[in-house]
């Protein structure tokens, strides 16, 4: 099997209190859950995970998209993913379904053909209820290879079992679950079994020194936990800064993955155990490449945030009603349009002039500066950018107000007007940002993905206004 060769774990910005979910049922809750933005859905926080190894991807053989919560239904959402990421169109791309156990699957399947597993996901569930407080919105993006492994796939292993632990049907907000303690035993049970095939695989326990266990049940992790502990003679994980980023539903196993990695050191085993209607085991050896191919880690990414208030998660969810905008209706976005401009609009593409040098975004039919009509292609993707002039809209409608638009200019020539999102106040000129996939204005059900811009995490880390 080829193994991982680049790995990246996004959490989104914003946290919610789960003691303000657990209030309107009367109940009480430590702790917070992350909440992505107003503008981010599943497709795009999947992008935002590939993005840090943005290059490496024109590599995949494959594109395995994982997520519960998908943007659309019929139409492919891998396929927009395919798109941002700019890989090369004749490589197959596959959405896995609305199953928790879709996030493995992407994983397994990635693993097998050198391609490319996003795994991305938005929890909620009933207004108050345990599943609104306990998910969150996350994901992660592993490539996998022949060359420069970072970590080798040693062994897959399955366990399928029908039992009736989570379930939802189309038309519900949220997961209906039996008896956690009935799911817990079944799930027990498949557990010892996928540990016998282990052994029967040549795995020797006692060799891994790392391991996690990704679960809805809560009640079967913990017990996962511990039969592992015993299982590996491995230390037991810390966990607890980990349960800020709540159930991330399908993209679990990928950011306990994503957070495996980044606590190993070169020559260390991982074992990555799902539990979800049966089980799921991938374990894996790391390599002296493992260094080379870190980004920020999922708990330093964690360790950030900002508040938001119950009520504007609500908003941001549609499951309460806003004001709406004191102006027409946005027309629905153009199917030809968005095809004639996909260069830009997907890929955030322009052109190098070869006379002057100047470059311009979108690609122009001539250069602005010496007329010249040939052109290099440039992106403005895994470029920073720097803030030229901006303006803070408190009229313009926003779910979030106020709108803020700016002029930002690349590191390597070239502007862009585009609106600025996970901001707090006002911008300054000279604020360093990089561009991120959202989504725009949704009409008929039609999704507008364009490009904006948002902080870099050295910015906000700085203190910088």
């Amino acid at each position: 099997m080829p193994g991982i060769v680049r790995y990246s774990s996004y959490v989104p910005r914003y946290r919610l209190q789960k003691n303000d979910v657990a209030a309107a049922l009367g109940q009480q809750a430590r702790g917070v859950r992350t909440v992505a933005a107003y503008d981010q859905d599943t497709t795009t926080l999947g992008v935002e995970a590939a993005l840090p190894f943005l290059d490496a991807c024109h590599s995949a053989n494959s594109l395995w998209f994982a997520t519960t919560a998908p943007a659309y239904l019929d139409k492919t959402n891998a396929a927009t993913v395919h798109a941002a990421l700019q890989l090369r169109p004749e490589i197959p791309v596959v959405d896995l379904g609305t199953s928790l156990r879709g996030g493995f699957t992407a994983l397994a399947a990635a693993a097998r053909d050198g391609g490319l597993a996003v795994l991305a996901d938005m929890r909620g569930g009933h207004v108050g209820g345990a599943d609104e407080r306990d998910g969150g919105d996350g994901a992660a993006a592993f490539l996998f290879g022949d060359d420069d492994v970072a970590a080798e796939v040693v062994t897959t292993a399955s366990v399928t079992s029908e039992f009736l632990d989570r379930w939802r049907s189309p038309s519900d907000n949220g997961s209906a679950v039996w008896e956690e303690r009935f799911g817990a035993d079944r799930y027990r049970e498949v557990l010892e079994h996928l540990l016998t095939q282990l052994i029967s695989q040549g795995v020797d326990p006692t060799s891994v020194t790392r391991f996690a266990v990704a679960s809805s049940n809560g009640r079967a992790v913990k017990s996962a936990y511990t039969r592992l502990s015993a299982w590996t003679q491995a230390v037991k994980p810390d966990t607890r800064r980990l349960a800020d980023l709540g159930h991330v539903g399908a993209a679990q196993p990928g950011v306990l993955l994503a957070d495996l990695l980044d606590a190993a050191e070169e020559s260390e085993m991982l074992l990555l155990i799902t539990l979800a209607d049966g089980a799921d085991a991938m374990v894996l050896r790391t390599t002296a490449a493992l260094a080379s191919t870190r980004t920020r880690t999922l708990r330093s990414r964690l360790a950030e945030g900002t508040a938001i208030a119950y009520p504007q998660y609500l908003v941001w969810r549609g499951r309460v009603a806003g004001e709406r905008p004191r102006r027409p209706d946005p027309e629905r976005p153009s199917a030809p349009f968005a095809w004639r401009n996909r260069d830009y609009k997907f890929a955030l593409s322009g052109g190098r002039c070869r006379e002057c040098g100047a470059v311009s975004y979108p690609l122009p039919p001539v250069c602005h500066k010496c007329r010249a009509e040939k052109f290099d292609v440039v992106t403005g993707l895994g470029q920073c950018a720097r803030v030229v002039t901006a303006t803070v809209d408190h009229l313009a409608f926003s779910p979030s107000p106020p709108l803020v638009s700016a002029v930002v200019q690349f590191g390597a020539g070239g502007r862009i007007q585009c609106e600025l999102t996970d901001v707090d106040g006002s911008p300054a000129v000279g604020d360093e940002v990089v561009p991120t996939f959202r989504r725009g204005v949704s009409v008929d059900g039609i999704h507008n993905y364009i490009w904006k811009a948002r902080p870099t995490a050295a910015h906000r880390e700085s203190g910088e206004k």
